[in-house]
């Protein structure tokens, strides 16, 4: 089934809809972390509204209709068109909540992570809302260096906020704020930054809400860490022109590269981790990111044969 849109009585008021949160989670052959997902969602506590959970399926390579099937009342959907925009839009376009709640499919919610979203909304004056992401360790005794970086690094969703955006997969609004601002954008726009401007400049603004926590796995190996910057960086390639933009760009490049020196204090001090082990992982983790980045946007700028989003869009899980 492929969703496009589903058309929504006008004078449907919000006191007649009989769900009040409508969970949104995208996915794309990530089957176990999305029953872990599920799982967490349908183990919530202290919520005294109702709720729906609908999955949209992006593409996978097998479409999870068994685990859906695990959990009562899930709504298994797909959306062809590549990225977690559409499959979210798709996912809206269905939904028959007031509030529109975001996950990704690989994260799992704390328990109170709707009774929280629940709280937040209390107040009318609350559109938009996005709150931590937090990065566990599997095994305390063998932390990955990806898992020490991660945990400092990745997923700083405060600090975006202040910015003028949220992560897209762990966000919140209100039915009508969505309709305000209109659709996440594809894969060749980074769809929660450019979400998040949108609303900006309509005056609805994002509030940080710390207690809304989800939990989000380090990645396993560098090769996925690559192909998140391959993304951004394409994304951020696309806004670039004329010759001062592209002097700017290596200048950037370069900044990046050399930045590592710079981040000795914050990943010596940092609470995120702990021990000596910890933060030589973490340190020599970031030093081949920011080099693999400085290296990349180089090529993107000197090779044009680098610029494609749908080969950095991965649509088969390797």
């Amino acid at each position: 089934m492929l969703l496009t849109s589903i058309d929504v009585p006008s004078d449907l008021t919000e006191s007649a809809r009989a769900v009040t949160i409508s969970v949104i989670i995208p996915h794309l052959n990530q089957p176990e972390f999305l029953r872990e997902s599920l799982a967490a969602i349908h183990a919530q506590e202290g919520l005294e509204s109702s709720y729906e959970v609908i999955v949209v399926d992006n593409g996978s390579q097998t479409l999870p209709e068994a685990i859906c099937a695990e959990f009562e009342g899930v709504r298994l959907l797909r959306q062809e068109t590549p990225g977690p925009g559409p499959a979210r839009n798709a996912g809206i376009a269905a939904a028959s909540g007031d509030i529109l709640a975001f996950i990704d499919a690989d994260c799992r919610a704390h328990p109170r992570w709707l009774a929280s979203i629940e709280q937040a909304f209390g107040d009318p004056e609350v559109q938009v809302i996005g709150g931590d992401v937090r990065v566990p360790i599997a095994d305390a005794d063998h932390p990955t260096p990806l898992e020490c970086y991660e945990r400092i690094y990745a997923y700083r969703n405060r600090a975006y906020i202040a910015s003028g955006y949220s992560g897209t997969g762990h966000l919140a609004m209100r039915a009508r704020a969505y309709e305000r601002v209109g659709p996440f954008a594809g894969v060749d726009v980074a769809e929660d930054r450019d979400w998040g401007q949108r609303a900006g400049r309509l005056g609805i603004a994002i509030r940080y809400v710390p207690e809304m926590i989800v939990y989000h796995p380090a990645r396993r190996e560098f090769s996925e860490m690559k192909q998140k910057w391959d993304r951004h960086i394409l994304h951020d390639f696309s806004r670039v022109s004329g010759l001062g933009g592209r002097v700017r760009w290596v200048l950037r490049a370069l900044a990046i590269g050399l930045s590592p020196l710079g981040e000795a204090l914050r990943i010596a001090t940092s609470d995120r981790i702990s021990g000596i082990k910890q933060r030589w992982l973490a340190l020599r983790c970031l030093t081949r990111i920011r080099l693999y980045r400085c290296w990349r946007m180089l090529r993107v700028l000197f090779d044009p044969g680098a610029r494609s989003a749908e080969k950095v869009w991965n649509r088969n899980g390797d």
